[in-house]
């Protein structure tokens, strides 16, 4: 198991962190994901035999968040 921390732009309010956390939670891979409201950090705990770093980050991206 691998963590990641990212910082996703639209994280810092609960609709959007709702949306993400459901993006997550959808790919098998993830065995964990970890919002921080203040600052929109993220930590992703994940299968890194499975799914990579890249791979997490354009799910996100093509769910239309922003990585900053």
């Amino acid at each position: 198991m691998k963590t990641m921390t990212i910082f996703v732009k639209e994280a810092t309010t609960e609709k959007p962190i709702q949306s993400l956390e459901a993006v997550l939670a959808e790919v098998p891979e993830i065995e964990r994901a970890l919002v921080d409201v203040d600052d929109g950090e993220v930590k992703i705990s994940y299968d890194e035999n499975q799914i990579s770093e890249e791979q997490i980050i354009q799910r996100i991206q093509v769910a239309g968040f922003h990585i900053v």
